[in-house]
């Protein structure tokens, strides 16, 4: 005798139990699916869903941006906006008011 003819075998009396108890292949099936749809759920309520939420505060951030804005770069520069170009910022930093080019997108954040 085999693995898989042992297996059978010990599978039918638990497969006629449950058939004689009134459950169905739909609810095995059923069970089966329920976890994953479940571990999906919860993904996306504590990873998906927050991620989005802070892309869009991101995105309005970036949107509106003014000259004279004080901004911190991601690289930690702070300075003040001097120019906006469609994708580019122009930040004077400095007591000297040296004047540096970023990409909008390199900006983490407003200061007051």
């Amino acid at each position: 005798m085999n693995l898989l003819s042992i297996i059978k075998v010990a599978a039918e009396p638990a497969a006629g139990a449950a058939e004689a108890a009134g459950a169905t292949p739909l609810d095995g099936l059923l069970q089966a699916l329920l976890l994953p749809v479940l571990m999906l759920v919860v993904f996306y309520f504590l990873l998906i869903r927050p991620q989005r939420k802070r892309e869009k505060q991101t995105k309005e951030m970036l949107a509106a941006l003014k000259v004279g804005d004080r901004v911190v770069s991601i690289g930690g520069i702070i300075g003040k906006i001097a120019a906006i170009k469609d994708d580019t910022v122009t930040l004077e930093v400095g007591a000297d008011r040296a004047k540096i080019v970023l990409e909008r997108s390199a900006i983490r954040g407003v200061r007051q």
